[in-house]
Order: structure tokens, then sequence, then C-alpha cells
């Protein structure tokens, strides 16, 4: 009896460790998570109201797919065999969040995309099924990138930890965060079909709700993509930051902690300026990779 109290014990200790490390590791993933939750949404519009929950159904066991088959156990051996690779990699998925929410924020103001269309996707004269194929195979595409951002993230808050532990906190995470992902994702696809469904009811302030929700929809949408390109550039530049002190480089990072210190005496004030501060690292950066990218691709296109 003494050797099972005691191999219990064991068991909820590792539990309790698995549980802090997973909730330490999806807090820091919170921002990839935000953009996760706004981008997935516009795959499974513009078709028709059956098939839009199937969608999704089929791009969250795609996101489970990338996670336990590829990513996980690729981030395991990273840690076993080559943790110094973490930061670097880390710092790579920073520089993209932060050149894509800049990319995002430049197109926004210029009213102009530079991203070609899929001809593919934009063919109206394929089929309906071979179009959900195609946003299905795109949406897990997209996906990937940002499941190996979240599941790099929450690598770098326990690789200091036994692998046993590192194993069951990212799979955790990435259950629990693709449930709730997926889980936001289902009800904002259904929002406007349950918008209707409440405006065809008797009571009059039902109706009234219900029309409200589908005209508040399209706003919805702009306010979760405007939140997650904050949290894209919040979470990159924050990433790079701690890269940069990783790697001996604190003139920025003191910069920030300073300020934020200045104003600590106020309550979220400190996370504030921090944030704020990540943010314009992010953009400074991401701005000058963007300008880069859209350069060499107006010069591959005079070259054609």
């Amino acid at each position: 009896m003494d050797d099972v109290a005691a191999i219990a014990k064991m068991a909820a200790a590792s539990l309790d460790d698995v549980s802090a490390a997973t909730a330490k590791a999806g807090s820091k993933a919170v921002g990839v998570v935000v953009d996760d939750a706004a981008v997935t949404p516009g795959y499974a519009m513009g078709f028709t109201p059956e098939r839009e929950l199937p969608i999704v159904w089929k791009i969250g066991l795609g996101s489970l797919r990338n996670k336990f088959l590829f990513l996980l156990p690729g981030a395991l051996l990273l840690s076993a065999f080559a943790r110094w690779a973490v930061t670097p990699i880390l710092m790579l998925g920073g520089t993209y969040l932060c050149f894509e929410a800049t990319e995002k924020i430049i197109e926004a103001l210029s009213g102009h995309s530079h991203t070609k269309s899929d001809p593919d996707t934009s063919d109206l004269a394929q089929s309906s099924s071979r179009l959900e194929e195609q946003k299905i195979a795109g949406a897990i595409r997209t996906d990937f990138i940002l499941s190996g951002e979240i599941m790099a993230i929450a690598l770098s808050t326990v690789a200091d930890r036994p692998l046993a532990i590192q194993a069951g906190a990212l799979a955790l995470v990435s259950l629990g965060i693709t449930l709730a992902v997926y889980g936001v994702v289902g009800l904002i696809v259904k929002m406007d079909d349950i918008g209707v469904r409440l405006a065809q009811q008797t009571s009059t302030m039902v109706r009234t709700f219900g029309r409200a929700l589908v005209k508040s929809m399209p706003q919805l949408l702009k306010i979760l993509s405007t939140v997650g390109t904050a949290a894209m550039l919040w979470v990159g530049g924050g990433i790079l930051l701690h890269g940069f002190e990783h790697f001996g480089l604190n003139s920025i990072p003191l910069l920030i902690e300073h300020l934020s210190e200045r104003v600590a005496f106020m309550p979220g004030a400190a996370w504030l300026t921090f944030a704020m501060g990540s943010a314009m690292l992010g953009i400074v950066i991401g701005g000058v990779i963007t300008a880069v990218v859209h350069w060499m691709h107006g010069k591959h296109e005079g070259a054609a």
C-alpha cells in the first residue's frame, strides 16, 4: 500500500507538472491563437449553410493531423537533439508574424492586395465539391504554419522540463487550442444562421436580437481580423525581443523594459507598454521585410 501511495503521489505530481507547463505554454501562444481564429472562418464562408460545419470539422481534423503527426514529434526531436535551435526557429516564426501583420496593415491602408488570387479557387466554373476540397486544403496549409508557430512558442516555455513533461504539455496545448479555435470558428460561421432563425421567432425582442446578430457579422469579422493582426504584432515583436536578449543584444529590450517599469504603478500599464513596444518593433522589422519582398516581387514581374 505504501508503494501504491508513493506511485500515486508521483503520478499526481507529474500531472501537476504537465498542467502547469500546459497553462504556461498555452498563455504564450495566445496571439497566434487569436489570429488562427480570425483567419479560419473565411475558408468556410461562401458555401451553403449545411456545408459550413462539415468544412470546419475537416479543417479541424487536418489541424490535429498537422500537430500530432508532424509538429509534435518534430518539436520533441528538436528539444532532445538540437535545443540550441529552438530560439533561432522561434525568432524566424516571430519575424514571419511581424511580416504577415505588417503586410496586412499596408494592404488595408493602400486598398491594394499584393497577393495573387489562386486561379483554381477563383474559377467559378469548377464544381462546388472541387472548390470545397481546395478551400479545405488551403486552410490546412495555413493552419500548418500557424500551428508550427504555436508549437515553437509552447516548446520554448517548457524546453527546460523533462521530455515526458514536454510531450504531455505540448499534446494538451495542441488538443486544447485546436478544440477552442475550431469551436469558436464553428460558432462564428453559424452566427448568421442563428440570427436568421432568431429573427423568425414570435418574440419582438428575440427577432430584434436576431436581426442585429445578422447585421453585426461583417463588423465582427473585421474586429476579429484587427485583433488578430494586433496580436501577431505584439507576439512576434515580443518573441524577437526575447531572442535579442538570448543573443546578448540588450539595448532595445532594456529600453522597453525600462519604459514598462516607469509606468508599473498603474494596473496593466506595464504589460500594455511592453505590448506596444513589442508591436512597434514588429512593425519596423515587418515593414523592412515587406518592402524587400514587394521590391523583389516587382523586380521579378518587370523581368517577366
